[in-house]
């Protein structure tokens, strides 16, 4: 089974809340907003809960998962089993720990991964929060992620992918600050490149999830930058429609893809909120 680094942000009692993070980056990408997070859910007097940021395999310090571990590889290099068998080692992390249940976010790239594990565990799944995700498959236009992977793979090398911290003038505040910039870029120069290549074949290959989040039947929470090039409101407002009754709705103005680094208080209020929900 593929093996995960667990970062536990804080220790708690009751039903634990899994942050799942997005690519190119690994876990650390949650810990302000796990902090806001804390802050909030004191403030409004719930109990101690445990708050998790594993490191997904392939990122930060959660080692690069083998052939074996992965399942069948295509024919193109791309892993048709891999984020079914991630999901597993997912639920396995938990299950070790001593929890049945837990509510599960994730961003982009961890919104595959909670949708695929609601879909093969629903009985492990509290509550969900679908943040610049989507359910769909690439379709046609997914060969990027392989051409990506080959990139990191030949240059043994992030730079391929250094480009998910340079801005564009259509992008947020807080994406074109310097700040940010200089901390998407410490945190992709930290990743090894087999493990960014690895999760670009992963994605490439999972199964398509389109019909998923209908089956949804715990409390959701969907949240959306306005400026999200790929997820914006216009793509995760119909998704949150088609959840139905069990979905909240979040946009957030002025804020692109990585809304829980951009604004890490207002993704925290939302995931507080789903918190609340689900106890």
């Amino acid at each position: 089974m593929m093996q995960i680094h667990n970062r536990v942000l804080r220790e708690g009692s009751g039903t634990p809340l899994i942050l799942v993070n997005a690519y190119p980056v690994d876990g650390r990408m949650w810990e302000e907003c796990a902090g806001h997070i804390a802050a909030l859910a004191d403030e409004a007097g719930l109990s101690t809960f445990p708050i998790w940021a594993p490191d997904m395999p392939g990122s930060g310090l959660s080692p690069t998962p083998s052939d074996e571990q992965s399942g069948r590889r295509a024919a193109n290099g791309s892993y048709p089993d891999a984020l079914d068998r991630m999901a597993e080692a997912y639920v396995a992390l938990m299950n070790e720990a001593g929890y049945k249940r837990a509510v599960w976010a994730g961003l982009s790239m961890g919104g595959y991964l909670v949708t695929d594990l609601y879909r093969l565990h629903p009985e492990a799944v509290a509550g969900i929060a679908l943040c610049d995700t989507m359910a769909a498959s690439d379709g046609v236009g997914g060969e990027g992620r392989l051409a990506t992977a080959n990139a990191c793979e030949e240059a043994n090398s992030t730079q391929p992918v250094m480009r998910f911290a340079e801005p564009s003038p259509e992008d947020s505040t807080v994406k074109r600050s310097q700040v940010f910039i200089d901390r998407m870029r410490a945190w992709i120069g930290e990743q090894h490149p087999q493990g960014a290549a690895w999760r670009q074949r992963m994605t490439y290959g999972r199964p398509d999830l389109t019909g998923v989040p209908e089956t949804f039947d715990v409390p959701v929470v969907v949240v959306s930058g306005e400026l999200d090039p790929t997820s914006n409101p216009g793509v995760m407002k119909p998704l949150a429609e088609r959840i139905g009754v069990n979905a909240v709705f979040t946009s957030i103005a002025d804020c692109g893809h990585f809304s829980a680094v951009e604004h890490p208080r207002t993704v925290a209020a939302a995931l507080v909120d789903l918190v609340k929900r689900v106890g």
